[in-house]
């Protein structure tokens, strides 16, 4: 089954994101850093869609029940060495960052 995720802007400047799996829903609040999407090297790519792809590469990996309930995006690659490559790969539709 293929969770809903749902991301909605704050005027905080961070990023409400709720999954729902038919089974569970939860919400977290996400910061992007500044200059993410550069250092992916997609620099154009709108932060929502960073979100969006980071908690598809989450899920591939845990439950949305695991995932913190607040954090910012650069913590990711803590747990997952794996995030920024597979990131850069997703955002730009290259084999390789």
């Amino acid at each position: 089954m293929t969770a809903d995720i749902t991301v909605t802007g704050r005027p905080d400047g961070c990023f409400e994101v709720v999954v729902d799996d038919g089974r569970s829903r939860t919400s977290h609040v996400v910061t992007v850093p500044t200059g993410l999407a550069s250092e992916l090297g997609a620099p154009g790519c709108d932060d929502s869609r960073i979100v969006r792809s980071s908690f598809e590469f989450l899920l591939e990996r845990e439950p949305a029940t695991s995932i913190l309930q607040r954090f910012r995006l650069d913590v990711i690659e803590r747990y997952f060495p794996e995030y920024r490559h597979e990131m850069a790969r997703r955002l730009t539709g290259r084999g390789s960052a």
